[in-house]
């Protein structure tokens, strides 16, 4: 009997496990669902009012500049409750890892902390345990993006070119260390090139989907 009741136990233990683990990931998803339609909305509404996603600020009328401000405010606010919550999940649970979440819950986890720019430290801690993962339980490509926004938040040049500003009317990587051989070391995570990655970036502001 007491064999039973351990047995019992452990199966019990295990499906709580399960189910929390089922229930992260479907947190995980819904909240990226609205980070992404508040993204993308923005995104449009400056595709229709610029070029490549660029708005020149100055030319819009008032009503404009009401709406391009609500649209992006309603990114931040959402950004900020992801960005708290996913900290408890962090706290309590450790990193949502592929195995645990599924693949796109695991993607999503990563994206919130990619979009914590109010919270650098926050993103050093998810960086520094995203790294110490086995190379299956994270997305290598989404590990250099989150790599190139830590490094520009800590003063340092990226690496793998990931983050684009406006300058001058064009989209341009910000402070890229070796720029010569960048193109290797996106390579080497999965990336684009440079240049082609720059065209979806483009496409991706103008509003066109991207296959």
């Amino acid at each position: 009997m007491p064999g039973l009741k351990l047995g019992l136990l452990v199966m019990l233990a295990c499906s709580a496990a399960a189910a929390d683990g089922v229930a992260l990931r479907d947190e995980l998803l819904t909240r990226i669902e609205k980070d992404q339609q508040a993204r993308f909305a923005g995104i449009a509404w400056a595709a229709e009012h610029g070029a490549d996603g660029i708005v020149d600020e100055a030319s819009l009328t008032e009503q404009e500049r009401q709406e391009y401000t609500a649209l992006w405010a309603e990114v931040s606010r959402i950004d900020a409750e992801n960005t708290a919550w996913l900290k408890q999940i962090v706290q309590q649970q450790g990193w949502p890892t592929y195995s645990a979440v599924g693949i796109d819950a695991g993607d999503a986890a990563w994206l919130m902390v990619q979009h914590a720019d109010a919270d650098p430290s926050f993103q050093r801690l998810c960086l520094d345990l995203m790294s110490a993962l086995p190379a299956d339980e994270m997305s290598q490509s989404s590990l250099a993006m989150l790599t190139d926004r830590v490094l520009l938040a800590e003063g340092r040049g990226q690496i793998y070119g990931t983050q684009f500003i406006v300058k001058d009317g064009q989209w341009v990587p910000r402070d890229l260390q070796d720029p010569d051989n960048v193109d290797a070391r996106r390579e080497e995570i999965g990336l684009p090139p440079l240049a082609e990655y720059k065209e979806m970036l483009e496409a991706v502001m103008r509003g066109e989907e991207i296959e």
